[in-house]
């Protein structure tokens, strides 16, 4: 390798750098090697090396979800490439600017029997908002130039709204190490360019045509998705009634309607056409809520409104009837400065109602009952600590807390719901712990665990992260649904039992472990389980699915006290 074309690859590092990326997950290879020496040599980027490029992906994207900024994750060429493709899927749709850099072979090695080669031009390509395939060559001067202008070019893209993952392919020959004592540096004069990015905004006519409409309205509902915790966002003295999943993070809201998942599978039809809005105004992105998606699709507001700044829109309630593009803090904040103050509706008052009557039976509900999953989640979220981060895995856990609900303001919630696969929660977890140093909490279930366990294959175990799994030595969730718990495959092609322990995962990456399998066990544990330590720590909840499956019952037979 020519000492020119070592130092591209540090001026690939140096662009970055230079347009705010500071962190880049590596994970190891040959043919990735110059990216490797220029991001590990940079002194402005921290770097991590993990093996896996699933969990590397992964823990990227954490860390890029907490930061809110851009981090590169590299690997080599070929099938290591492939590897990274549920994490860009979920950072994709939850517009995460993940920054990919995969090293490939030269192009006209391609389909040539060689080793480690695929077609990897595009191998993203619903996913990301572009690659871009770099060239193999930079002995004229335009083709340097090239090289800068593209790798500014796709770190802007991924920063502008909405967020999302970019590719570069970057294909190298050999010799890939630079030879001894070569110099190189960083040449921090180089081409960048860089933008300015800018806030949507309506004109005094604009905001007269919605306010005129909102007055038309007799019945207004506001429903939120998943997003950042915002404290920002003025809510409290519209007297609208909002309704906020777990992982729309407005627990620190007065008035917020939590438990609507909870009231809207058992209510009457009168009750429901009480309930059906006039206008509908959701931000955010998915929500967790069967019940309310059915109800909206059901009985669909008139008007919908969804407040988004830029992208492309869903409509999940096949209602959609407005884009307002602008960011939800300000969309509220100029709301609440140009409408007179309201007085409180029947309309706000019967969903208040009914969140409160829930409210009071799921507190109740879990009293002398037998030791299960939903009841340790329960025990789980009432002693979180005062200020914390939780991560909930899919599949059942993120159902039993939205269920539960939160009522701590100083708990950020997030959960891989852009893709909603099990693959990856942990390493997502892992990555948010490495970008803060707040106790980072996850609540898994047994197999999202054993699938992710190499989100612990590396150096970097970051000690304020605690992995709570809950092992029912199979799918539970699929005891549950009702329909395939009526197969006779059930056991075998369905829940896939086993006999399999987290113990020897904690001994193997050095972890602190405990474990429980009743109420009391798991509140002393618990004591322990969030203080300071010098290590990570793993708590496993061993349950019985024959238990969990008969609690559910009771809990969904409890709901019909709802009137």
């Amino acid at each position: 390798m020519t000492s020119a074309y070592l130092q591209d690859t540090m001026n690939i590092a140096e662009i970055c750098a230079q347009l705010g990326v500071e962190d880049a997950i590596l994970s190891p290879g040959s043919r990735c090697a110059p990216l490797v020496i220029a991001f590990s040599r940079h002194p402005s980027i921290q770097v991590k090396s993990v093996t896996d490029e699933r969990a590397a992906a992964f823990i990227a994207l954490g860390i890029a979800q907490h930061k809110q900024k851009p981090v590169v994750i590299i690997c080599t060429s070929g099938t290591a490439a492939l590897n990274y493709s549920p994490a860009i899927a979920e950072a994709f749709y939850q517009q995460i600017p993940l920054i990919v850099m995969t090293a490939d072979r030269p192009p006209e090695w391609i389909e040539q029997q060689d080793g480690q080669t695929i077609k990897q031009n595009g191998i993203y390509q619903n996913y990301t908002k572009a690659c871009f395939s770099l060239p193999v060559n930079n002995a004229h001067p335009d083709v340097v130039w090239h090289i800068e202008r593209t790798v500014s070019e796709a770190i802007n893209l991924a920063l502008s709204p909405p967020y999302a993952p970019v590719h570069l392919n970057v294909p190298f020959r050999e010799p890939f190490y630079p030879q001894e004592n070569q110099t190189i540096s960083f040449n921090t004069k180089l081409k960048v360019i860089k933008q300015v990015t800018s806030q949507g905004v309506l004109d005094s006519e604009q905001w007269q045509d919605i306010i005129a409409e909102m007055s038309t309205a007799k019945r207004i509902l506001i429903v939120a998705g998943q997003q950042y915790q915002d404290e920002t966002l003025a809510l409290n003295s519209l007297k609208i009634p909002v309704i906020g999943d777990i992982i729309s993070n407005l627990h620190g809201v007065e008035g917020v309607i939590q438990h609507a998942d909870m009231f809207l599978a058992v209510i009457d039809e009168k009750t429901k056409q009480d309930l059906r809005p006039d206008l509908l105004i959701s931000f955010g992105q998915s929500i967790i809520s069967k019940n309310l998606k059915l109800f909206l699709r059901a009985y669909p507001a008139k008007q919908h409104w969804h407040i988004q700044f830029s992208g492309q829109v869903a409509d999940p309630y096949q209602s959609l009837t407005k884009i307002i593009r602008l960011n939800s803090s300000d969309f509220f904040a100029t709301l609440k400065q140009r409408v007179t103050a309201l007085a409180e509706t029947e309309y706000s008052k019967r969903w208040h109602e009914l969140d409160c009557q829930s409210k009071q039976l799921s507190d109740s509900f879990f009293i002398d009952k037998e030791f299960s999953e939903f009841g340790a989640i329960k025990t789980i979220m009432d002693f979180l600590p005062e200020q914390c981060v939780l991560h909930l895995g899919n599949s059942m856990p993120i159902r039993y807390a939205n269920f539960i609900a939160l009522t701590k303001a100083g708990v950020k919630v997030f959960s891989n719901r852009g893709t909603s696969g099990i693959d990856g929660c942990m390493s997502t977890a892992v990555g948010h712990s490495l970008a803060t140093d707040k106790l980072n909490i996850l609540l898994i279930g047994d197999l999202s665990f054993f699938y992710d366990r190499n989100a612990l294959w590396h150096a970097s175990i970051p000690i304020n992260l605690r992995v709570i799994v809950l092992n029912n030595h199979g799918g539970g969730i699929f005891n549950i649904l009702p329909d395939p718990k009526q197969l006779p495959e059930l056991d075998e092609f369905f829940v896939t039992p086993h006999d399999l322990n987290a113990e020897n995962t904690a001994k193997d990456f050095a972890l602190e472990y405990d474990s429980c399998d009743d109420k009391q066990q798991l509140k002393k544990c618990l004591d322990s389980f969030f203080s300071l330590s010098e290590t990570a720590k793993l708590l496993e909840i061993h349950t019985d699915r024959v238990v969990n499956d008969s609690l559910f019952k009771q809990w969904k037979d409890y709901q019909l006290k709802i009137t």
